[in-house]
């Protein structure tokens, strides 16, 4: 036989079965992606500071920024002057009803010495009843005093109340004048400088959650059946010395809709018109990067 077409004839097997082992090498591929966040402003107002830089790491809930609060803190002081002109209205039903309090005591007593009087003779039914006459009409006019002082404090009270929320409206207004980071992540992207003019809803910076990377990639049906939510499989990233480096992964979502093979990535059956997408939750070290493309082995 010809040596070139032995050679030919032994090479054939082998590479059909190094193509079979490549292929066994992993299920799909993909890249890798975060849960970003864009943070804007909640406030309008003068940008004072924005202490952010592409690329730092931030903890949730670091104060980075602040937009001018100048105005909104006057507002705050002009309606707690306001309250307390108001609450200082509000009346003292025991002060304003005491005289009328000691008019029915009064009378009270010299209803009693009539009384005693008129066992011996000595007053006339008359007097004792002009005086209850008398102690009936105090008892209306304080009646009449109390109910007018109580609407009065309640009308006050409303308006004092009225104030209350509008300060903490206030107060909440000038808590979103602070840069508050959401998340702990790194910095991708910054939109914003101090000295500019922000409105509500301006950008000012990204974060991006990299301490948890998703690797979304794409699976067939015939795939799709062989997975499930929380499966655990290997993920593989390029370690850039020519192998590959290895990674624990969770599917932590499977797309319930089948859409069209996506041209830049790379299936087990490529010729599959329809897949379905999935993300694999992958912990960072440090290495893996927004982007990155990574290799997915079932289990």
């Amino acid at each position: 036989m010809n040596p070139i077409k032995l050679l030919t004839a032994l090479s054939i097997p082998f590479l059909m079965f190094s193509c079979s082992n490549g292929n066994r090498e992993y299920d799909a591929t993909g890249s890798f992606e975060a849960t970003e966040i864009i943070v804007s402003s909640q406030a309008n107002g003068r940008i004072l500071l924005l202490n952010v830089a592409e690329g730092e790491q931030l903890q949730a809930g670091q104060k980075v920024g602040q937009i001018d609060s100048t105005q909104l803190y006057l507002q705050k002081m002009s309606l707690l002057s306001s309250a307390e002109g108001v609450k200082a209205q509000k009346p003292d039903i025991n002060k304003q009803t005491a005289a009328i309090h000691e008019q029915i005591r009064t009378q009270e007593r010299e209803k009693a010495r009539v009384k005693s009087l008129l066992a011996s003779n000595a007053a006339n039914q008359k007097q004792l009843d002009d005086i209850e006459s008398q102690i009936e009409v105090l008892q209306k006019q304080l009646l009449a005093l109390t109910s007018t002082l109580e609407k009065s404090t309640k009308n006050i009270s409303a308006q004092s109340t009225t104030l209350e929320i509008q300060v903490a409206q206030l107060n909440d207004q000038l808590e979103k004048t602070q840069i508050i980071s959401p998340i702990s992540g790194t910095v991708l992207n910054r939109y914003a400088e101090a000295g500019e003019l922000a409105t509500m809803g301006t950008p000012l910076f990204k974060i991006a959650d990299t301490d948890t990377l998703y690797l979304r990639a794409y699976v067939t049906n015939d795939q799709l059946a062989q997975i499930k939510l929380n499966d655990e499989v290997s993920v593989r990233v390029d370690d850039g010395r020519g192998s590959m480096k290895p990674y624990k992964g969770q599917i932590s979502w499977i797309s319930d809709k089948s859409e069209f093979t996506p041209k830049t990535i790379q299936t087990k059956n490529e010729r599959a018109n329809l897949v379905y997408a999935l993300k694999i939750a992958v912990s960072n070290d440090g290495y893996l990067k927004i982007g990155m493309y990574g290799e997915v082995k079932f289990k």
